[in-house]
């Protein structure tokens, strides 16, 4: 099968640059898909000279870098000068091959379905697309200074619901959102919940996590785990922080805010704002910038007596499902999945706003009661239990298969060779 991710590779490190939720995404659904006999190849625009023509992700998984413009210096809202380019490297790739190749055509966010849309007609394939993130629903929910996503992304999305075969939502409310926002066919629109690797996020020695970190056994950790953008709104724990300290001022000497990330999109114009907000505010003395974590990110959750995840809009939220499954309560916004993605009351809170008092709250209530945190603790794993990256995969393959017999039933052909 195919799978288009243009504008970020699932080789770079999530939390940094483009790379995020959806990198996870594609590189797990993948690696599982493959385990199933199911032979992957992702298509992504090549940034650097150094990128080989071809990777290997995982046995039975392969990255295809297409070059499409300059390596460097192109930002996401430049790219769709570029698809003309890139879609021509993904079909000069499938012409070398015998005809029916790909089965199946997944593309991520609105760039890949541009491109998806033409390869399914000239493959005679059907197009999954999964938009991850949509322009109306961001654009409703700005933080302040943030701008608004363009017009031409507006008016790619219409196309690319338009012409998809199937729609994957990650929650019903991203599903509700297609159909009422984008006019999808509710027949072409699935849900299918992200998941989380159960293995790899798991409880832990706490104690052995802050060592790892340089954090005191006994200080009070909150953390934030994402991209340094205005709408993952890190701001938001900050302020609250400084809420906090303003109403107890003896918490400072154990007090430990962990910000791990990279700068990212809107947030590269002012790469620095969130640590001079942290120096106005008067708490950089315990704020802790880290950056992006690969394998030490079971250590940031671990330390964590809770992980806050404030963002203004999020499609799901795999963040909190990742902080939840290592044992730590989340405190996260009220916002797109992340009703989902945590279980209000159970295995951590949903805050209705971003104010300030409202976050200062719902942390302390937390974190500053053991007994109170320990229950959310249980909850969280329980909870995160009930996703996992085979059930999203399974529920993949199976729409794969039931849009590819649907697509062969339109066209009076063979059904592609997916394998469920």
């Amino acid at each position: 099968m195919c799978v288009l991710s243009v504008h970020t590779s699932p080789l770079e490190q999530p939390g940094t640059g483009d790379a995020g939720g959806m990198n996870v995404y594609i590189v797990e659904t993948a690696r599982r898909m493959a385990r199933r006999g199911v032979a992957v190849e992702i298509f992504t625009r090549a940034t650097s000279s150094e990128h080989p023509p071809v990777a290997e992700l995982a046995p039975g998984v392969l990255v295809r870098h297409v070059a499409a413009g300059p390596f460097e210096g192109l930002g996401k809202n430049d790219l769709p000068s570029q698809l003309c380019a890139f879609t021509a490297g993904v079909l000069r790739t499938e012409a070398r091959h015998d005809p029916g190749h790909y089965d199946v055509v997944h593309s991520h966010y609105w760039l890949s379905g541009q491109v998806g849309w033409l390869a399914r007609d000239r493959w005679g394939v059907p197009l999954v697309h999964s938009a991850h993130t949509l322009a109306r629903v961001k654009n409703a929910a700005l933080a302040e200074g943030d701008a608004p996503e363009p017009m031409v992304r507006v008016i790619g999305e219409d196309q690319v619901v338009a012409e998809a075969d199937r729609l994957i939502g990650n929650t019903d409310a991203e599903a509700r959102e297609l159909v009422e926002l984008y006019d999808a066919d509710p027949g072409r629109v699935v849900t299918i919940a992200p998941g989380v690797d159960l293995d790899r996020f798991t409880p832990g020695d706490r104690a052995a996590a802050r060592r790892a970190l340089g954090v005191a056994p006994d200080a009070v950790v909150l953390a934030f785990v994402g991209r340094i953008q205005p709408l993952k709104a890190p701001d938001v724990l900050l302020r609250a922080t400084a809420e906090l300290l303003r109403r107890d001022p003896g918490l400072r000497s154990r007090l430990v805010v962990l910000v791990a990330g990279g700068p990212s999109g809107s947030g590269l114009a002012e790469p620095t704002a969130l640590q001079q907000l942290g120096a106005a505010l008067g708490i950089s003395d315990v704020v802790r910038f880290l950056p992006p974590q690969g394998e030490t990110l079971v250590d940031v959750y671990r330390a964590a007596d809770t992980v806050a995840v404030p963002s203004h809009n999020e499609s799901f939220g795999l963040v909190a499902l990742e902080a939840q499954a290592c044992g730590t309560p989340v405190v996260a916004a009220r916002v797109g999945g992340l009703p989902v993605a945590v279980a209000d009351g159970r295995s951590g809170l949903l805050v209705p706003g971003h104010g300030s008092g409202q976050w200062a709250d719902a942390l302390g209530s937390v974190a500053l009661h053991p007994g109170r945190r320990a229950q959310f603790a249980a909850g969280a794993r329980r909870h995160a239990c009930d996703f996992s990256w085979d059930r999203t995969t399974e529920a993949l393959l199976a729409t794969y298969t039931g849009a590819a017999a649907e697509f062969a039933e339109r066209q009076r052909v063979p059904a592609g060779r997916i394998a469920s």
